[in-house]
């Protein structure tokens, strides 16, 4: 049986929020065994939670927040815009991504490709 909506919803929720401020783990725990990770799209696509978890980390003691801006779901798929503020010295960093997710009958994340270039980030 397909994970339902709302579940999955509480997933891409979950993960918005940990992107903002959880730790690699937390947010691998979110996928599923075997799943493939493309962000941003046109990149190398990340196929081991080794692989995962390095990508992740690299977020780990940032100063950071994220809201999810608007969700769609259908099927076993959510395509969602987000943002992600990222505080600096340097300035305030604004990324708003749109991410499609697959997902397993768990609600398990079985492939992420994220949609994002330079262009899209503001620094304030």
């Amino acid at each position: 049986m397909a994970a339902s909506n709302e579940r999955i919803r509480e997933v891409v929720e979950s993960y918005v929020s940990l992107v903002g401020d959880g730790t690699a783990a937390e947010i691998v725990d979110l996928f599923a065994e075997g799943a493939t990770l493309e962000d941003p799209v046109g990149s190398a696509v990340r196929t081991t939670r080794e692989e995962l978890l390095e990508f992740y980390g690299m977020l780990e003691g940032l100063q950071q927040e994220s809201r999810l801006v608007e969700c769609r779901i259908a099927g076993s798929e959510a395509a969602f815009h987000f943002e992600l503020r990222t505080i600096t010295d340097g300035g305030t960093f604004t990324l708003g991504p749109i991410d499609v997710m697959r997902f397993d009958d768990d609600a398990r994340i079985t492939s992420m490709r994220a949609f994002w270039s330079d262009e899209d980030m503001t620094i304030s």
